[in-house]
């Protein structure tokens, strides 16, 4: 019989404890700004010593990484996004509309967490220009997401049959990111629910053969 897997008590509590200092930072981060914010005050909020925060994050700028990341994928776990459950099983979907559905509903998900964020992120660039250094250079990592995506897509036998990849990887890539979301809900007032109701028609229209 094989031994009963116990919890790893001390990854559980070091996971707890990134989790108590990404969520200080970001309520911090909000209300005041990155340049206002000290790793004291994080420290303070999370009710932790500020050495440990060092220990985890090594500094500030690599702790606001760590707030955008989390952000992004909903927890602290270092995952990434074309490993994530959600992803898998969009990509997985038997038809092109199901695909849509559950990569709009899957994306919704991130927009709802990033896009009030954005600010916050354009502002600390500009106040510490080497924040940008956080993230790799080149291909936007959001697009590397979606062209995977408009592969698994393309092969679809109910996707129109003159989509490209390309084609497909731009379509997603526009209407699914932070700056359309934005328009839509923050500037216009539209719910949630309509946005993605509107990116999944929107997508199926252009994307679908037996679109109505």
């Amino acid at each position: 019989m094989d031994p009963v897997k116990r919890p790893d008590k001390r990854a559980e509590r070091a996971r707890h404890t990134r989790e108590k200092i990404v969520g200080a930072a970001l309520e911090l981060f909000v209300a005041q700004g990155y340049g206002a914010t000290s790793l004291q005050q994080v420290a303070d909020r999370a009710g932790v010593a500020v050495q440990t925060i060092y220990f985890v994050f090594r500094n500030k700028r690599t702790l606001f990484k760590g707030v955008v990341d989390a952000s992004i994928a909903g927890d602290v776990e270092p995952v990434a996004t074309l490993d994530r459950p959600w992803f898998r099983a969009a990509c997985a979907a038997p038809t092109a509309p199901e695909q849509l559905r559950a990569q709009v509903r899957g994306a919704r998900g991130v927009l709802e967490r990033v896009a009030p964020i954005m600010p916050l992120i354009a502002a600390a660039s500009a106040t510490d220009p080497e924040i940008a250094a956080q993230w790799p250079q080149g291909q936007d990592p959001r697009y590397t997401v979606h062209r995977v995506a408009a592969e698994a897509l393309v092969r679809r036998p109910d996707v129109r049959p003159e989509i490209s990849v390309d084609t497909a990887a731009d379509l997603l890539f526009g209407l699914l990111s932070p700056e359309m979301y934005l328009i839509f809900v923050r500037d216009r007032g539209w719910s949630p629910d309509a946005w993605e109701e509107w990116a999944y028609s929107t997508l199926r229209a252009q994307l679908c053969a037996d679109a109505p």
